[in-house]
């Protein structure tokens, strides 16, 4: 027996790429058909076992707080919170104004729309900039790509990072004038929220991992009165998109959609780590699924059509984007954009994680190459928002970005496509001569006043 193999085989005989432990599982037709046939049953409708099995990690942190040893970043009523229902029916506050915006690593080179659609949407709303929200620069990455893509690191460096940033939003209203806890993070990636909600699980349930942790906090001087700032809630910014629905809906749409099919991909990172904190609302889908991108959609009036590997992955799933590309590519074209094309007809896939949209919008020109022809534009759920309430398709939703074509969806909304390019080409020409237009003052990045 080779080390390291306990099934006798030699590496590489697993799926290829990911080491001998990886098993072909070898099932027959009928098999597979019957392991599907218990996600339909079981996931699909909820029937998974809700007991109370599970604790709630925010009763944990209050009496941790109580006895003072952490400090919790609380959401408060200046945050103008909105409750919603979680999974296991917890009540669990959104922040709507306020916010410190935690951008993903990725999506400022692949999908810049969706940042700046969210920011657009802020300021449609009247929010100040460095007042109501803040677009920090004093960030780092999560690092959770690099801990689920290689392997490399661990829940102490996970930790740590949680901390340090979590840690910088929580001072970061001081140096604009305001007191500690006045900016609340607003996580944009799903990858990022999945991470960070699974690592403060882990602070809270461990003395052991605090202990460490608190240590090397203090060498950075990420430390507040001693103590580890941790915060109340773990807010993703399509629950942001959720909670504000019907005020988009409402104060901001000015184009109806009605006729658009839409289909959702949601983030496996949203709702399956740490599914108990995922939001799930009765009146979406039943609430037999988690309620975020499909809400958005319903409020602005467009058709929501399901389809059957709503389940599925993007494809994307972190290791094999390195090790196995052709299955990322084969598994997004044959599992997702095939079907969505094939069941929902749907004229756009909503997203809300800069991975997914990225594995969906970019690989659908190399299924190309195979004959698989299927196009659908995958777009986040903020930037098909912002679409329906006017806002630029280039200057604000960048949709110049994505590989997949967003002609006819933008055309069958109404907009044309070839004058919004054609003044987006001119606004270019202003931008070479030193006319630039800010969604944000750039100035607030050093301290600048709102």
């Amino acid at each position: 027996m080779n080390p390291g193999n306990q099934n006798g085989k030699t590496e590489g005989q697993g799926v290829a790429g990911h080491g001998s432990f990886f098993q072909q599982t070898d099932l027959s037709r009928d098999e597979a058909v019957q392991a599907t046939d218990w996600v339909r049953k079981h996931v699909d409708r909820r029937t998974v076992d809700l007991g109370d099995r599970m604790d709630d990690i925010r009763e944990h942190m209050y009496e941790l707080e109580k006895e003072g040893e952490i400090i919790i970043h609380r959401i408060t009523d200046e945050h103008e919170p909105m409750m919603v229902k979680t999974l296991f029916g917890w009540d669990k506050k959104v922040p709507t104004k306020q916010l410190w915006h935690h951008k993903s690593c990725g999506q400022c080179g692949n999908i810049p729309g969706y940042p700046t659609s969210l920011m657009w949407f802020m300021n449609e709303f009247g929010f100040v900039p460095g007042k109501d929200y803040l677009d920090e620069t004093d960030q780092t990455s999560c690092t959770a790509w690099n801990y689920h893509g290689s392997g490399i690191g661990n829940v102490e460096s996970l930790a740590a990072v949680f901390l340090r940033n979590f840690h910088q939003a929580y001072v970061s209203g001081k140096q604009h004038g305001f007191e500690l806890g006045h900016f609340f993070p607003l996580v944009h990636c799903g990858t990022s929220f999945g991470n960070y909600k699974e690592i403060r699980k882990y602070l809270i349930e461990s003395a052991e991992l605090r202990e460490k942790v608190t240590k090397i906090l203090g060498k950075l001087g990420r430390l507040v009165d001693g103590k580890l700032v941790i915060p109340e809630e773990i807010i993703h910014y399509s629950e942001w998109v959720h909670v504000m629905r019907n005020r988009i809906a409402s104060e901001l749409q000015k184009i109806d959609v009605s006729n658009i099919r839409t289909t959702t991909h949601v983030a496996c990172h949203y709702y399956k780590m740490v599914h108990e904190d995922a939001v799930y609302d009765p009146d979406v889908l039943g609430g037999n699924r988690t309620a975020i991108i499909t809400s958005i959609a319903q409020a602005l009036g467009a058709q929501t059509i399901d389809y059957s590997t709503w389940y599925d992955c993007c494809g994307f799933g972190f290791r094999h984007i390195i090790s196995e590309r052709e299955f990322t590519r084969s598994f997004t074209m044959d599992r997702k954009i095939r079907v969505a094309r094939e069941e929902a007809n749907a004229d756009v896939m909503l997203a809300n994680d800069t991975g997914c949209v990225t594995t969906m919008d970019k690989n659908q020109w190399i299924g190309k190459a195979h004959d698989q022809n299927f196009s659908i534009p995958i777009v986040a759920d903020v930037q098909f928002a912002a679409l329906a309430c006017g806002a630029d398709p280039f200057k604000i939703v960048q949709l110049q970005w994505h590989a997949s074509p967003c002609e006819d969806l933008v055309e069958k909304m109404g907009i044309s496509w070839s004058e919004a390019k054609k003044n987006f080409q001119e606004y270019l020409k202003e931008v070479e001569s030193g006319n630039i237009e800010y969604l944000y003052n750039p100035e607030l990045a050093y301290g600048g006043q709102a």
